[in-house]
């Protein structure tokens, strides 16, 4: 499994030379979330489905 510092700098690596630090910023965050999403659903904290429709629609209907 590869390190925090190994994925950021595959996202560095990526990325053009002039990026600005904070669209580097964002990459990262993205890359931090999805890794965070990879654990909630390893740990099995998942929302079903119709959950998450029955939410959505409570929001939308505001």
């Amino acid at each position: 499994m590869a390190t925090a510092k190994q994925h950021a700098q595959r996202v560095l690596d990526t990325l053009p030379d002039e990026t600005s630090l904070e669209d580097i910023q964002y990459h990262l965050y993205v890359l931090q979330r999805v890794e965070r999403g990879r654990q909630d659903i390893e740990a099995g904290r998942l929302i079903p489905q119709d959950e998450v429709e029955r939410r959505m629609a409570r929001w939308l209907d505001r």
